[in-house]
């Protein structure tokens, strides 16, 4: 299924997710399976959080970047409309291109 991600994009050109497991460098057109990564403050929720459109009001869009994902064994989280409204959390992951 098509999605959408909000990734770090660093001055050197690198991606990376934006809060959980940031020192992963995300590569294009490869498979990534998803990790559980507690991290403090944030809410354990092992997956890939996407949405189903490029669109998150609650989050900054400084030095990031929407990239269209393709994703496998995924489950419908359902979030407030402020932050989107339905999140899609997935297993499983591919970058295919920065919008």
């Amino acid at each position: 299924m098509k999605a959408y991600k909000l990734v770090r994009k660093l001055k050197s050109g690198r991606l990376s997710p934006l809060f959980i497991n940031k020192t992963l460098s995300i590569e294009l057109g490869k498979w990534y399976e998803s990790e559980n990564h507690p991290t403090k403050g944030f809410k354990e929720r092992q997956g890939w959080h996407c949405t189903v459109k490029p669109l998150a009001p609650h989050l900054s869009k400084k030095d990031r970047v929407w990239v269209e994902v393709e994703i496998d064994e995924y489950s419908i989280f359902e979030t407030s409309k402020h932050q989107g409204s339905i999140w899609l959390l997935a297993n499983k992951i591919k970058f295919v291109r920065i919008l």
